[in-house]
């Protein structure tokens, strides 16, 4: 994280609409809406400039800017580059929090840079920001059974086993994204990885 003084950008990804809610691909809007709550407890609110549902707040001695685009998952760069330049965050103070098919379900991994995986909602972004170094908060959902395709998979709900742990997962999630607004990523990882998997 590059400016304590500016705020930092988190966005959970997801596609908007009841129909998608509870899917494994809206557990990043699953996260940011706990750490909402953190946050002051406030309501999101539309941002018609930059299409997205934002909340305002404070993590700890951070300031932050809580986000959930209201575009579909493979549109999220819009959204999220308006953000970045109505708030004036610069990419360092980008944390995007996401579903990974490629993490056992409920693992949290912290990451900066690297691939997409297949990601459509992190394509969108790297697209459009025009890098790919900013912050990622990986959530496991594990793969998907036998031949089922991944795209089918991600936009079903958690079996009856994961929704018993999903509450305790998203609560680790969460906490590690606090941390690693306020030690930096190294710190936050060392912390966060050697609790699941």
């Amino acid at each position: 994280m590059s400016s304590p003084s500016g705020p930092a950008l988190v966005v959970g990804l997801g596609n908007p609409g009841p129909a998608y809610a509870d899917t494994r691909h809206n557990i990043g809007f699953r996260v940011v809406e706990l750490l909402a709550s953190r946050a002051g407890g406030g309501r999101f609110s539309r941002h018609r400039k930059a299409n997205a549902d934002v909340l305002e707040g404070r993590l700890g001695e951070r300031r932050v800017v809580l986000a959930k685009p209201r575009s579909y998952m493979n549109l999220s760069g819009g959204p999220v580059v308006g953000l970045l330049k109505y708030y004036s965050v610069p990419v360092d103070d980008l944390v995007v929090v996401h579903d990974d098919l490629d993490l056992g379900f409920g693992v949290v991994r912290l990451k900066r840079g690297g691939g997409e995986g297949g990601h459509n909602g992190l394509r969108s972004i790297s697209a459009s920001v025009g890098s790919k170094d900013y912050l990622r908060v990986r959530f496991g959902i594990g793969r998907p059974p036998g031949r089922q395709d991944p795209a089918d998979f991600v936009l079903k709900r958690f079996s009856a086993v994961e929704a018993k742990e999903l509450d305790l997962a998203v609560d680790l999630a969460a906490d590690a994204t606090e941390a690693l607004l306020a030690e930096g990523l190294e710190a936050a990882q060392n912390r966060f990885h050697a609790l699941t998997g």
